[in-house]
């Protein structure tokens, strides 16, 4: 099997620190880079993301990142915040984004019984079969802290629901993404990680 070498890039985004110690519970060495090399050459690469899309891509764009991004040829994940820049552009500030997807990302309905942000449990529902899934139940529980999302349309792999039904898993080409974070979803979310892992460009 070839090697694996994760790349996180680093965006700044304060889940990192767990992200990093997820990749080691399941034994695998990552770096946090925003070394354009370093992350061409990784066999994996994850987009990680918390705060705001406007914030997030001023520091992809002032760090000359947005450009090798979207030239990535190997699997590329991103996360919460890291697959909403993965999009068009964002509501949040009217913010243009990587426009690897060509869809847009919408802020969540608010109502009595579905407070924005979104934070906590949610099940996932696996609308298209996938290898991310493999090994893991339909409509499992992950967690998501989000106040923005991309509708279920053409793209999803995964939805889950808030008011309506959002994007919970992505895919388009050989980039990937996943609202919620696996790295503070217990079993299903490691097994995640791990799946992505086994792709390979």
């Amino acid at each position: 099997m070839a090697r694996t070498s994760v790349a996180i890039i680093d965006s700044g985004g304060a889940n990192i620190a767990s992200l990093s110690n997820a990749f080691d519970r399941l034994d695998v060495s990552s770096t946090l880079t925003r070394d354009a090399a370093t992350i061409t050459n990784a066999s994996h690469v994850i987009l990680p993301g918390v705060g705001t899309a406007a914030d997030a891509m001023q520091r992809l764009d002032e760090s000359r990142l947005s450009g090798v991004i979207k030239n990535l040829k190997q699997p590329v994940l991103g996360i919460c915040l890291g697959m909403q820049l993965l999009a068009r552009s964002s509501e949040e500030d009217n913010t243009s984004c990587l426009a690897i997807v060509p869809a847009t990302v919408n802020k969540l309905a608010a109502t009595p019984g579905t407070p924005v942000p979104n934070m906590g449990w949610c099940r996932v529902n696996q609308v298209v079969p996938h290898e991310l899934f493999s090994g893991i139940a339909d409509n499992s529980w992950f967690y998501f802290a989000h106040s923005f999302a991309l509708a279920a349309g053409e793209y999803a792999l995964a939805t889950a629901d808030h008011e309506n039904a959002f994007t919970a898993v992505m895919a388009h080409e050989n980039f990937f993404g996943a609202q919620f974070h696996p790295e503070r979803s217990a079993e299903a979310g490691a097994r995640f990680l791990r799946n992505f892992l086994e792709l390979r460009s």
